[in-house]
């Protein structure tokens, strides 16, 4: 399995994480058995999906502050979600910021709309910047 698979695991994870604000353990464990998935595959999954719950608000407040003429409350769920992977994995993993925008724009690309992976890119953009400066 590839790490952009990986992260699309994580991405359904916390997709459903964010209607009810509850860890699933049972999904958890369903979505990691595939057979292809390698036991760093299934370290990945869970330990970014159990990272982005935990901290879950402060995430939420880092996408607030970098989103300029939109509500939080008013993008869409799938970007949302792609954008509090990313931000969990900017933050809190030694991944490359460029591998962590571009399978994020891949993401948002798939699962959100036309402009889903601009607006994504620009936010994780201003993201880093304020990581950078701060």
């Amino acid at each position: 399995m590839s790490r952009r698979t990986a992260r699309e695991t994580v991405f359904k994870l916390a997709f459903e994480y964010s209607f009810n604000r509850e860890f699933n353990s049972d999904t958890l464990e369903l979505m990691t058995m595939d057979a292809t998935m390698t036991d760093d595959d299934k370290n990945f999954v869970e330990s970014t999906y159990k990272g982005v719950i935990n901290f879950y608000d402060e995430l939420k407040s880092l996408i607030e502050k970098n989103i300029s003429g939109y509500s939080i409350d008013r993008i869409y769920r799938s970007d949302f979600i792609v954008l509090m992977v990313a931000c969990y994995e900017l933050k809190y993993t030694d991944t490359p910021f460029a591998v962590v925008i571009n399978e994020a724009v891949e993401l948002a690309k798939k699962y959100g709309e036309e402009k889903s992976g601009k607006f994504v890119n620009g936010v994780l953009k201003g993201v880093i910047s304020e990581g950078q400066n701060g």
